[in-house]
């Protein structure tokens, strides 16, 4: 295959290569780093997309803030205090609408209270690439192919006490995004995977305050935790996108019509980091002219201390990151090449804001920030949601603050909620 007609994707990877030299008294040592890639990267990173506008308003957070009808992707815990029965969310997310206007993420979700102490909650998140014609000349009519990824998972929350409830999930995810190549002999079998979810939720009581009353939120998710999976056939084992949330937030609650939430959250990759891998060559003054270098015919690789080989290369900095997903989970806290200062920076961390009135209008405002090595996602985020009778309509909206563009720049979304049984349980 060697043309790809009315292909309208672009998927852009940068790995930047360092080069050092140290040049000590006695002799040269050179650092030739193969791998200096400071970005984590995972399979199926889709899954970490927000899929709702309400999450997307507040600066892509959601395991603190109150319980609404998405909290399956945040924290599935916070359905234990749900005021309503149950409840049905659907959002639609346009993706890299600059290029593009057929790649979007959808996302159905459905929670029903059983009683004072549990729920259950489902749902569908579905993404997908659009429609790729593959040809191989200008006289070729093509094959038409879609590529795309989904999942589906379930949830148990139960409350553990009267403020604090805890939720189990797990999860089928599979993804289809290879396309063949022309004369393939067999069809491409799409990538599968389970993961689970853990999660956390703390709702106190409302407190009165000088001038307001008020109510603490706090909230953990441990989220897709499972093993590691191949795109194809003798590929390369890569790791689920297990990642941790931890999050807190107030509600300024001023009068029986007014309502402000103030929310933080941070997050972090529980895989491991990827080690510099490269060569360490020290040359020596083999012919006495004062000069170090190769010509002087005297060279060699040299271990460091503690250093392991994999695949043929030195590991220079850091740890092996071919583990399982169980070690790799333990071995992310304390594998930065650059040490603790860079475990730090792969945390990213969002502030959020939702101001609503009479439980009808809602006006959000939120800003993400992630390390430029690490990524370099950073943005502010509007929101706005309004209710009538049972349905609940959000919107969002998004401003790239890095010179790296997000794929959903100047991007509106819109997630609706269906609530049945409102009023049915009493938490506040």
């Amino acid at each position: 295959m060697n043309l790809i007609k009315h292909m309208k994707k672009h998927i852009f990877t940068v790995i930047a290569f360092a080069m050092f030299n140290v040049t000590f008294a006695q002799n040269t040592v050179q650092l030739i780093p193969q791998n200096d890639s400071r970005v984590i990267t995972t399979g199926l990173p889709f899954m970490l997309i927000a899929p709702d506008s309400r999450a997307a308003g507040m600066g892509d957070q959601g395991v603190a803030t109150s319980v609404d009808g998405f909290s399956q992707q945040w924290n599935p815990a916070k359905y234990a205090f749900s005021e309503v029965k149950s409840g049905v969310g659907l959002s639609f997310t346009p993706y890299l609408t600059r290029l593009v206007n057929d790649i979007s993420l959808s996302y159905a979700t459905y929670f029903n209270r059983l009683d004072d102490n549990s729920a259950v909650s489902a749902s569908l998140k579905y993404f997908t690439l659009g429609e790729i014609v593959l040809t191989q000349d200008a006289n070729d009519p093509g094959i038409a192919v879609k590529p795309n990824e989904y999942a589906i998972d379930v949830a148990y929350a139960l409350r553990l006490g009267e403020q604090f409830s805890m939720a189990v999930g797990l999860r089928y995810m599979r993804s289809a995004l290879r396309v063949p190549g022309i004369g393939d002999a067999a069809p491409i079998e799409a990538a599968s995977t389970f993961g689970a979810d853990i999660t956390g939720y703390y709702q106190s009581e409302e407190q009165a305050y000088n001038d307001f009353n008020g109510r603490w939120r706090i909230g953990f998710a441990i989220q897709n935790l499972g093993p590691k999976f191949q795109y194809d056939d003798g590929g390369q084992d890569v790791f689920q996108p297990t990642n941790l949330r931890l999050g807190a937030g107030f509600d300024f609650i001023f009068d029986e019509y007014s309502k402000l939430g103030i929310t933080a959250e941070v997050s972090k990759y529980l895989v491991p980091t990827p080690p510099i891998t490269g060569d360490k060559i020290v040359f020596t003054d083999a012919n006495g002219d004062g000069i170090f270098n190769e010509d002087d015919g005297d060279f060699q690789t040299e271990d460091q201390e503690a250093e392991s080989i994999t695949n043929g290369t030195h590991i220079i900095s850091g740890q092996n990151n071919d583990v399982s997903f169980i070690n790799g989970v333990f071995q992310s806290f304390g594998d930065a090449p650059g040490g603790f200062s860079e475990e730090l920076r792969e945390f990213t961390y969002s502030l959020g804001a939702e101001y609503l009135y009479q439980d009808s209008f809602a006006l959000r405002l939120g800003y993400f920030n992630e390390a430029e090595d690490k990524g370099a996602r950073k943005f502010f985020a509007l929101g706005a949601g309004f209710k009538y009778s049972t349905i609940n309509i959000d919107l969002s909206y998004l401003f790239s603050a890095s010179q790296v563009q997000s794929p959903l720049e100047n991007t509106l979304r819109f997630s609706l909620t269906f609530n049945f049984g409102s009023g049915e349980y009493d938490e506040y």
